[in-house]
């Protein structure tokens, strides 16, 4: 099969988003496999303060807010869900997070939570899962080559009423897609509760 990436060139996560290939074509070119199954995604059990709170007041917005832009959809869906998560896992959470590895790694980072597990949270554009998805597993196996980065990485692309987890795997090279999801608001609480897991640092479970 004819490479994809051309050795010379620049490629940002954005543009990797942009290729038209399928994402086991991509992540081959990084030596990672692909596979797509059902994540055993951790979960808190511990009380979620403000969730409540949280749900009321993403329900009472979405009938006067119209999520046609990405930045709607930042500001009412995206970005309050993380923030309640990195104060429940008193963690740090990073926005437009800039990270170069290579020329083929390198961009900024949508969002970024990191701990003994680190979350990167990808905005899928144009509601394209499939390429967010792609675009999410490279910045994971950037992630993965940073100084003292964890044998697993978990992270999550949405479309903010959509969430899919993904998780990469060091010692196996492979990124696997959860063929599950996660509503927003409906499954609110289920997506903190796994989000909440993973930071806390009990996010090594295998894939059923």
């Amino acid at each position: 099969m004819a490479k994809i990436l051309q050795p010379e060139a620049n490629y940002t996560f954005r543009s990797i988003f942009e290729l038209p290939n399928d994402p086991d074509e991509i992540l081959a070119e990084f030596d990672y496999g692909y596979t797509q199954g059902r994540l055993a995604l951790p979960r808190t059990k511990k009380p979620l303060a403000g969730l409540d709170e949280l749900k009321a007041q993403i329900e009472a917005s979405l009938p006067y807010v119209q999520l046609t832009s990405e930045v709607a959809k930042r500001e009412v869906l995206v970005a309050p869900v993380l923030l309640r998560v990195a104060i429940l896992s008193r963690q740090v959470l990073r926005f437009e997070y800039p990270l170069k590895v290579s020329n083929w790694l390198q961009g900024n980072l949508d969002y970024l939570i990191r701990a003994p597990q680190q979350v990167v949270v990808v905005e899928a554009k144009r509601d394209d899962l499939t390429r967010g998805f792609t675009q999410l597993a490279v910045e994971m196996i950037a992630l993965s080559l940073v100084e003292e980065a964890p044998r697993y990485i978990y992270g999550a692309v949405t479309i903010g009423s959509f969430w899919v987890f993904g998780r990469l795997d060091r010692d196996a090279k492979l990124v696997t897609q959860d063929i599950g999801g996660y509503k927003v608001p409906d499954d609110l609480e289920d997506l903190v509760r796994v989000l909440v897991g993973i930071l806390d640092g009990s996010g090594d479970r295998e894939t059923l």
